[in-house]
Parts: structure tokens; C-alpha cells; sequence
């Protein structure tokens, strides 16, 4: 039985608390947008599954029909799609993005996401 692309992501999605879709991975971005929104989960310690659009064609389409949004990084916790890089910058900065992430039980450093808001106000 092959799987489409739709539901290999949904399957992604909903298996993994918190996915990145990247270009590249989180140790090694291939974008700056990718490598800011990964550098912010990394640093807030927030455990991620990422995945790299830049190694399936049928995958980097795919997530942008999938979500609707035309860009990638494309955040999703808990199976809901969040954001792009500009979103999760702005909601990171307001606290909206802690406040996601408590919501949705995820795990995070609070004094990180802090320092993070410190260091750009």
C-alpha cells in the first residue's frame, strides 16, 4: 500500500508533538529562516522531529498544500500547524509561543524563552 505525501505529513504531524519542516535539519539548516526558528527551539530546549523538505521534491510541495501556507519553515505542535519563521519570530518575542507550548504540554525552559525576549527587546 503506497501512502500520499498528505498522509505521510498528517502521519508526522499527529505522531510527533512538535515537527519542523525545514530545508535542511536542525543540526544542519540549509536557510536562514529554517535555522532561526530551529536556533529558537534548540535554545528553549523544545524536543522537535525535523524534516527536511530539500530531500523529497513530492514532500516540499506537499507540506505547502498540506498547510495552505506557501513557505517553509513550517512549525506544527500537537498536529496544528502554527507558522512560519516571521509567526513564530513575533509569537516567541510576545510570549504567545510559551504560552502555546504550555498549553499543549510541551516541554520548554521558560528562562530561555525569557532570555531570548531580554536579548531582542
Amino acid at each position: 500500500m503506497t501512502t500520499t505525501v498528505a498522509e505521510q505529513i498528517k502521519d508526522t504531524v499527529t505522531t510527533n508533538d512538535v515537527v519542523l519542516f525545514m530545508k535542511g535539519t536542525k543540526s544542519m539548516p540549509q536557510c536562514g529562516f529554517s535555522s532561526r526558528v530551529a536556533g529558537v527551539l534548540n535554545f528553549m530546549g523544545v524536543e522537535f522531529a525535523d524534516v527536511n523538505v530539500l530531500a523529497d521534491d513530492a514532500l516540499r510541495q506537499g507540506i505547502k498544500d498540506y498547510s495552505d501556507w506557501p513557505t517553509v519553515p513550517q512549525l506544527y505542535v500537537k498536529g496544528e500547524f502554527v507558522g512560519g519563521c516571521d509567526i513564530i519570530t513575533e509569537m516567541t518575542l510576545s510570549g504567545e509561543l510559551d504560552q502555546l507550548l504550555e498549553t499543549k504540554s510541551v516541554t520548554f525552559d521558560k528562562a530561555a524563552a525569557e532570555k531570548i525576549r531580554e536579548a531582542n527587546a
